[in-house]
C-alpha cells in the first residue's frame, strides 16, 4: 500500500518536470504526507497539464458520506477498471501524483523504511481522481494513488507498493483512453532502480514534519 510519502522539490521543479502551465505559489516542502491531507496532482485539460490540489482519499462521485475517502486512499491496479468505486475515474479522471519517495512499515516489526528512486530525485505515482458534491453543494476534489504487488525487493517489507511510472510512461496516463493500454503501465516498477533504508520511529507520528525523517536511522 502506500499510506505515507514526501515531496519536497519545488513548484519550479515540478513545473519543469511535468511541463506545467499554471502558475501557483510555491510549494511547502512536506516530509510526512498523509491520507485526508490536500495533496498536489497533475492533471491533463485540453490546453496541457496544470497542477491542482485533491484532497488524498477519493470520494467517489456517487457517494453520500465523504467518510468513505479514508478507506480509499488506494486503488488496487488488479480491480481498479471493475469495482464501481473507482473504474469511472480510471476510465476518464487520470493523474499523476509527484513525490520524492515514500514510506512503508515491515510488518513483523513495524520499523519504518524511507523507499526511493536511484536515478532521479523527482518522480510520479499513477493516480485517479474525482469531483464530489455533498446534498447541501460542498464541493471537493479528491484523489487515490494505485497500487500494484511488490517487487522482489520491497517483498522484504509489504507485499504492495505504489504504481512508480517510468518517466516515458506519463503522458500516456494521463491521455490514453485505452483502458488495456492502461492497464499494461499498472505494475511493480523495477527493483534494480529502487534503494530503501530504515528512519525513524518518529515518522509515525503526523505531526512530525521535518527533512530529517528521510535520513537513515
Amino acid at each position: 500500500m502506500c499510506g505515507r510519502f514526501a515531496l519536497y522539490s519545488s513548484f519550479s521543479a515540478i513545473k519543469e518536470y511535468a511541463d506545467i502551465l499554471a502558475e501557483l505559489e510555491e510549494l511547502e516542502a512536506n516530509y510526512n504526507i498523509a491520507p485526508g491531507q490536500n495533496i498536489p496532482v497533475i492533471i491533463k485539460k485540453n490546453d496541457g497539464n496544470h497542477l491542482e490540489f485533491c484532497k488524498w482519499g477519493l470520494i467517489p462521485f456517487w457517494a453520500k458520506d465523504p467518510k468513505i475517502g479514508y478507506k480509499m486512499i488506494n486503488t488496487r491496479a488488479e480491480t481498479i477498471n471493475e469495482k464501481p468505486s473507482f473504474k469511472y475515474a480510471f476510465q476518464k479522471r487520470r493523474c499523476l501524483v509527484p513525490a520524492n519517495g515514500f514510506y512503508e512499515w515491515r510488518k513483523e516489526d513495524k520499523q519504518p523504511f524511507y523507499i526511493h528512486l536511484k536515478e532521479r530525485e523527482l518522480f510520479t505515482f499513477a493516480g485517479i481522481w474525482e469531483n464530489w458534491r455533498s446534498p447541501e453543494g460542498d464541493f471537493l476534489q479528491t484523489c487515490s494513488i494505485i497500487t500494484t504487488s511488490a517487487n522482489d525487493i520491497l517483498e522484504k517489507i509489504h507485499n504492495r507498493m505504489p504504481v512508480i511510472l517510468p518517466k516515458k510512461s506519463e503522458s500516456i496516463w494521463l491521455a490514453n483512453e485505452d483502458p488495456g493500454k492502461l492497464q499494461e503501465l499498472l505494475l511493480p516498477y523495477p527493483q534494480s532502480d529502487i534503494s530503501y533504508h530504515e528512519v525513524s520511529n518518529e515518522v509515525n507520528s503526523v505531526k512530525n514534519n521535518s527533512p530529517e525523517l528521510i535520513n537513515q536511522n
